[in-house]
């Protein structure tokens, strides 16, 4: 292994990602720059492209080598936000207004009066990069085993008049391979299943399940585990309900650590490796820590590094 584990590498992802060896990664858990929203700081960085066809074929080249790294049994979880055309996207304010450091500086303006980058492309409409990207994953040979809604309880409070205010974003489960780690994880069980199972209750009365689900004879056995203790929950779903959590450092594209820890968990056996190729204030590192995994991290703002350094020391 030619690198060093649980170490943040400064540097662009593709290029430091070239130097990893094949198949040494067990899992990926990352959030990339989202495209025409917000300007890091730093020469170099993904998201500031000059249309969203750039943006995602940049971002696949990333996971072309991603793949190549990538253990045969890995797992790779990507979250992933979207962007709407011609929209102001926060472009329009002055040098001055509180959310300025929120927006792409490359992109700014001295009057709202002046194009932002998405001028001119899909005019208030969503621009679906988060499928846009799943689908040249596919295409480039990942297999897409979920799409899971991130649901925020505390989304942001939104002024726009003529749509819905958005409260969730994607993750994406993908895999090179068939067969793969994964551990299964588990939610309370609902009421209603612990009222059929106390009453042995079917909704129906044939013996073919219930929407090509389990036939009665398998329900039972289910029911009969719940009543013994022996099945304290349910599988998973993939809807996921975690606020969003305020972050005091200068890094405002903080991903809740609870929104990694299941990937980690399910996706990493115990003492593998996690890679973030994108770590910025080092969320990763300090859930995969937390749970007895490796990290490798890489990270082109040397500010950044610096914070998730400190934010990992702490985990004890």
């Amino acid at each position: 292994m030619s690198f060093a584990l649980n170490q943040i590498r400064r540097g662009d992802a593709l290029g430091e990602l070239r130097k990893f060896p094949e198949e040494s990664i067990d899992c990926l858990v990352t959030s990339p720059p989202y495209w025409a929203l917000r300007d890091y700081g730093v020469k170099g960085q993904l998201g500031l492209e000059k249309n969203f066809e750039e943006y995602i074929a940049k971002l696949c080249n990333i996971f072309d080598e991603v793949r190549r790294v990538l253990k045969d049994t890995g797992t790779c979880w990507v979250n992933l936000g979207d962007t709407y055309g011609g929209s102001n996207c926060g472009y329009g304010q002055t040098k001055g207004s509180s959310g300025f450091q929120n927006v792409t500086k490359q992109t700014y303006y001295p009057t709202s009066k002046m194009k932002p980058l998405t001028a001119g492309i899909m005019e208030k409409c969503l621009l679906q990069i988060p499928f846009r990207f799943t689908l040249e994953m596919v295409k480039r040979g990942w297999i897409l085993r979920n799409t899971i809604i991130w649901w925020k309880p505390n989304c942001m409070p939104s002024s726009v008049k003529d749509r819905f205010t958005v409260d969730f974003e994607y993750v994406f489960f993908f895999v090179k391979n068939k067969k793969y780690y994964f551990e299964t994880q588990y939610e309370p069980l609902q009421d209603s299943s612990l009222l059929r199972a106390k009453y042995n209750s079917y909704s129906l009365k044939t013996d073919k399940g219930i929407h090509g689900g389990m036939n009665l004879k398998n329900q039972l056995k289910v029911f009969e585990k719940i009543n013994k203790g022996e099945l304290a929950g349910r599988n998973k779903r993939c809807v996921w309900r975690i606020s969003t959590r305020p972050f005091k450092g200068s890094h405002f594209a903080v991903f809740p650590e609870d929104l990694v820890e299941t990937p980690i968990k399910a996706g990493c056996p115990e003492n593998g490796i996690v890679l973030d190729p994108f770590m910025g204030s080092g969320t990763t590192a300090v859930v995969a820590k937390r749970f007895g995994r490796n990290y490798v991290g890489i990270e082109l703002n040397p500010k950044y590094i610096e914070m998730a350094m400190r934010r990992i020391k702490a985990v004890h």
